[in-house]
């Protein structure tokens, strides 16, 4: 069975709109979807009971997945851990949930994340490179719509939570400007650093998700002003470090304004900079948890034991570090370029005992901009290789207008 098969949201929409297809039928798929796939990927902990379809947004009838540190009505929160193992359902939904019931679409259940959305990983496999990690911590989120379960499904990132998945399993995600939805309902981590993400197949599906969400009207794709980051942290692979330059020279070729991205300086220190704040806010955020040490992996008690002694001169010069290369950034790009990266340091690490390496995404998330990942590339194993696109805080439609243009002529 080929178990990659995303499920395009644009598609599903119209087909909905003009009556090609009924909610019935939807909801039918998605279900006969998990029953085929599930017992291999296993994306989900646990199903909704029903799916009530009550709103009249345009994405009425769309079946949707939520992260498991995300209150879903009537289903419990358990974060990826024994630590909440009996945990009582969920009395409300969380802001970002009641968003998207608003919007219309409809929550079929919790996906895996995590333990506490930091590096323990889930038992979750990557449809598009079986045997392979699909990133995390939104492990359950990207794999559900990689594997066609349902179309959208919703995550958070604090690091690279879910840039990373997206390009290890081959799907286009979002991660929103920190500021736009709030993020209460939420089991954060960093509450700083924290922001929501969404899952689909591609950038135009995204396109009409978040229109759905936000009621902002998207424009056409275009060429857009690019400044091609050559990575200047971290062991990126051959084989994406290729791909990227490949990119920038065809995007250039196809009309784009491609010039490279000039304050790599910056970008070392920001990513160093993010671990300090995360792990400062972490042990502060999480201080109930790390009383019972004992139950939790070593990564997070390692995480939280480490940021309990970060000495408060030391998150401040970092806060201020980022506040101050925020400026330098939006400076630099504006309100009409995009960063155009590497989603991650490579495919998709064989195995599933860790979840890859956030580093790529820590400068851009320590900033708080809203970033999308691009799928459509793959090495010469044939694994997902993704891109990743950052913008302006608050420019997510002329972000996605120029991801959209650059995914259509990465598919030609």
């Amino acid at each position: 069975m080929n178990l990659f098969q995303p499920w395009p949201l644009a598609q599903l929409v119209h087909s909905l709109r003009t009556g090609r297809t009924d909610i019935e039928s939807v909801y039918a798929r998605a279900r006969g979807r998990v029953a085929d796939t599930e017992d291999t990927v296993r994306a989900w902990v646990e199903f909704a009971p029903a799916v009530p379809v009550r709103s009249s947004g345009s994405l009425r009838g769309v079946p949707i997945g939520v992260k498991d540190i995300i209150d879903l009505r009537g289903l419990p929160t358990r974060c990826g851990s024994s630590l909440r193992k009996n945990h009582d359902p969920a009395e409300t939904d969380a802001a970002i949930v009641q968003a998207w019931r608003s919007a219309g679409a409809s929550p079929l259940g919790k996906t895996v994340t995590t333990e506490f959305a930091f590096f323990s990983p889930g038992p979750t496999d990557n449809p598009a490179a079986p045997g392979h990690t699909p990133g995390g911590s939104s492990s359950g989120s990207a794999a559900a719509v990689a594997a066609g379960q349902v179309p959208l499904a919703i995550g958070s990132q604090t690091a690279g939570s879910v840039i990373r998945p997206a390009s290890y399993c081959g799907v286009a995600a979002m991660v929103l400007t920190r500021e736009r939805f709030p993020t209460d309902g939420v089991v954060g981590l960093s509450e700083s650093l924290d922001s929501h993400g969404f899952f689909t197949a591609g950038v135009s599906d995204l396109t009409v998700a978040w229109s759905a969400l936000s009621g902002e009207r998207v424009p056409p794709p275009s060429p857009p002003r690019i400044l091609l980051w050559q990575v200047n942290i971290g062991d990126v692979s051959d084989a994406m470090a290729e791909a990227v330059q490949r990119s920038g020279h065809m995007l250039a070729a196809s009309g784009a304004e491609v010039s490279e991205f000039s304050d790599n300086e910056l970008i070392a220190e920001l990513a160093e900079a993010h671990p300090v704040v995360m792990a400062y806010e972490a042990a502060r955020e999480r201080s109930v948890e790390l009383e019972h040490a004992d139950q939790l992996s070593t990564a997070l008690r390692e995480l939280l034991v480490g940021g309990s002694h970060v000495s408060d001169a030391d998150y401040t010069d970092a806060r201020e570090l980022i506040r101050q290369g925020s400026a330098r950034i939006r400076e630099l790009i504006g309100h009409s370029s995009i960063i155009l990266g590497p989603g991650a340091l490579g495919a998709a690490p064989d195995g599933h005992s860790a979840t890859g390496d956030p580093l790529l995404s820590r400068p851009w998330q320590a900033l708080g901009l809203p970033v999308t990942a691009i799928p459509g590339l793959r090495d010469g194993q044939g694994l997902p290789l993704g891109l990743q696109v950052v913008a302006a805080p608050g420019a997510e439609a002329q972000l996605l207008a120029g991801a959209a243009w650059v995914e259509e002529q990465i598919r030609r």
